[in-house]
């Protein structure tokens, strides 16, 4: 049935697919709570992290969990002011989309065969699973890294209640050059494959409200009006990587945004314009006070 899985996924044109085990992810509890620690983990909400450990709390027969990754990288744009990520249709659609199809195949060919599908916004660590299923390898910047594409991939999982047999993590790491490091605006990579998200220039980015000095500051260091590329662009592993084939990535593209839209339009008409991008659900009020900011 794997070979089965394989097969319809590069049908479909997902080419990278892997098997992760169904937990519980003892290994990751314990990196978590050192996170959650040093106040790395603010955002978790009371129970998130048992969910994150044991995927028979989302899907109770769970067995496996099938992870695919979704190339996005589509090329340099030289006045861009949006992180590469939403240059296309948002992900989540195309990722869920995807997702589903590979579901509802292995309904049909799988008796009692159950399911949950998760782009991003899930209750696993997609990038841990992503490792799991030997699909790439850590950066010191902590994205998932792959050769050929790099770390320009989004990641979908599936899990389920077949027991597809797991693949076996990647036995290595980036080149540890330390670029990322070195270049991050808000100095947010420590180095020990771990980051201090609050100094994040990504997160920044799509903070709401009034910002703090320090968080003015790092916000300046960048054009971008929504995330940041910089631990990625400055990594050797994404030099000469190729570009996605996945259509909904590489066609409708816009990678920028000039202020006299942001200003000159109410927030519901930017959302109707915009709402089906991944830059728009923090609204106008946002990318504007982000985009003065920089360019004051």
């Amino acid at each position: 049935m794997k070979k089965a899985l394989i097969e319809f996924c590069k049908s479909i044109n997902i080419e990278h697919i892997g098997i992760a085990p169904s937990g519980p992810y003892e290994d990751l509890k314990e990196i978590w709570e050192k996170k959650i620690e040093m106040g790395f983990a603010h955002i978790f909400d009371k129970g998130s992290l048992d969910k994150m450990i044991y995927p028979d709390l989302t899907l109770e027969d769970a067995k496996s969990v099938i992870v695919c990754l979704f190339p996005y990288y589509c090329g340099d744009f030289e006045d861009a002011n949006l992180s590469k990520y939403a240059y296309s249709v948002d992900y989540h659609i195309t990722v869920i989309n995807m997702l589903e199809k590979i579901g509802e195949f292995l309904k049909k060919n799988i008796e009692g065969f159950n399911y949950k599908a998760f782009a991003d916004a899930g209750p696993l660590n997609d990038r841990y699973l992503a490792y799991k299923a030997g699909l790439g390898f850590y950066g010191i910047n902590s994205h998932i890294i792959t050769d050929e594409y790099g770390s320009y991939v989004f990641i979908g999982y599936i899990i389920n209640n077949y027991p597809f047999e797991h693949d076996n993590p990647q036995d290595r790491t980036c080149l540890k050059c330390f670029e990322c490091v070195k270049r991050c605006p808000g100095q947010c990579i420590l180095g020990d494959f771990t980051i201090n998200p609050l100094k994040c220039r990504s997160y920044i980015s799509q903070k709401k409200g009034e910002l703090s000095g320090e968080d003015v500051e790092i916000l300046k260091k960048n054009p971008l009006i929504w995330g940041c590329d910089v631990c990625q662009d400055v990594c050797p592993h994404n030099q000469g990587i190729k570009k996605t084939e996945l259509e909904d990535f590489k066609s409708n593209i816009k990678y920028r945004i000039d202020y006299e839209e942001l200003k000159d339009v109410s927030n519901k008409e930017f959302l109707r314009r915009h709402k089906d991008r991944a830059f728009s659900w923090r609204g106008k009020g946002v990318l504007q006070r982000n985009f003065e900011i920089i360019n004051e």
